[in-house]
């Protein structure tokens, strides 16, 4: 196997430090039915960590608003039970050596494909849509959107109160922030809509901001973001870099201390037309423009796409020469891991010591349990 050792520096962001540039990626896993994790969620994590990862994030775990979240299962990051099992997560983590961030969720009008659940209050959105012209739920009125940014802040201030070393707040995928996002599903006409990228980033500008400043200036804050959406795989934000900036540096330029930039395929490049089809990714682009961190994701370890896995699509095993080559260049800083981590909580271990024999395909069965 190729060498890894560049995967394995150290990094430091603000407060905290990473003893390896390897990200476990958050992954919706739905196994908190009353929305409290715990002693299963603990060791899950905890695993992971003694399996050598650098930097956890959580499953998306939801911020206190009525209809923050589109499954029964998806954990709550509010309340005293949910934030009692939330800190025996990260003290696990902790004691097993890793350093860990939740993701602070909210998944707007955006359905589950997993589920038919629905929540009891009405679902909210920027324009009471779900994807273009389909229509679910209600408009935030300005109430809304204070309220939620109120929820946000909270969040991340009782992440670092609890011991957590980071926050990453869910703006990816088509939920609630990449809904203001997204022209097709904002149509309004006040602030928080606009005809430009620029003027559709200012919710989560304005999220970024309240937690950033609940939080304290040295506490990183990460944001996930995507071109793609769970409504349609071929959307893109940003068509160029230009674009791409005017959608990028509001963001930083509120307090993201690094940008989670989602494909379903890391290798792939973000605008082959400017630099060929070896170019720069959507992190690597990310980082160019913005000078922020960056995390690259994207079936790092498996030769399948991530999308298969929820119809019960395995995936074999790949090899980490193209990932340790953009690494190698400092294309973008960490690498993201998620199906492989799954599989297999000893994968960075394995990969540190060149145990490639060892390395796991994905099952799609390992979907339906918590180890």
């Amino acid at each position: 196997m190729t060498s890894t050792d560049v995967l394995f520096r150290p990094f430091r962001i603000g407060s905290m430090e990473l003893a390896n540039r390897i990200v476990m990626a958050p992954m919706t896993r739905s196994f908190a039915p009353a929305g409290i994790p715990g002693p299963a969620h603990a060791a899950y994590y905890r695993r992971r960590a003694e399996g050598g990862v650098g930097l956890i994030i959580s499953e998306g775990t939801v911020i206190d608003r009525p209809a923050s979240r589109n499954n029964p299962g998806v954990p709550f990051f509010h309340g005293d039970a949910a934030l009692a099992g939330w800190k025996g997560v990260i003290d696990a983590v902790h004691e097993g050596g890793a350093k860990m961030g939740p993701q602070l969720w909210h998944t707007g009008a955006l359905k589950s494909f997993l589920t038919e659940w629905v929540p009891d209050s009405p679902v909210e959105g920027p324009s009471g849509l779900e994807a273009p012209g389909v229509e679910r739920g209600v408009a935030m009125g300005d109430g809304d959107i204070a309220d939620t940014i109120a929820a946000f802040a909270r969040a991340a201030s009782d992440a670092k109160r609890l011991g957590f070393d980071t926050i990453e707040l869910h703006g990816a995928h088509g939920y609630l922030f990449d809904q203001f996002f997204w022209a097709a599903t904002n149509r309004r006409t006040d602030r928080y809509g606009g005809a430009t990228i620029g003027e559709r980033s200012r919710f989560a500008a304005g999220v970024v901001a309240e937690v950033r400043a609940s939080v304290g200036p040295d506490f990183p804050i990460i944001l996930r973001l995507s071109q793609w959406k769970v409504q349609d795989f071929t959307v893109r934000l940003a068509e160029t870099p230009d674009l791409m900036a005017d959608w990028l540096m509001p963001l930083v330029g509120a307090g993201v201390d690094v940008l989670h930039c989602s494909q379903r395929r890391f290798w792939e490049p973000e605008f082959p037309d400017i630099d060929g089809e070896q170019g720069l990714n959507f992190a690597g682009w990310a980082k160019k423009l913005t000078g922020a961190t960056t995390i690259s994701v994207g079936s790092v370890g498996l030769a399948e796409d991530f999308m298969g896995a929820f119809g019960g699509e395995g995936s074999s095993t790949a090899k980490l020469d193209k990932l340790v080559e953009r690494m190698e260049r400092d294309e973008f800083d960490l690498i993201a891991v998620g199906r492989a981590l799954i599989a297999d909580p000893a994968w960075v271990e394995k990969v540190r010591t060149g145990n490639s024999s060892a390395l796991k395909g994905f099952d799609a069965a390992a979907l339906a349990e918590l180890v």
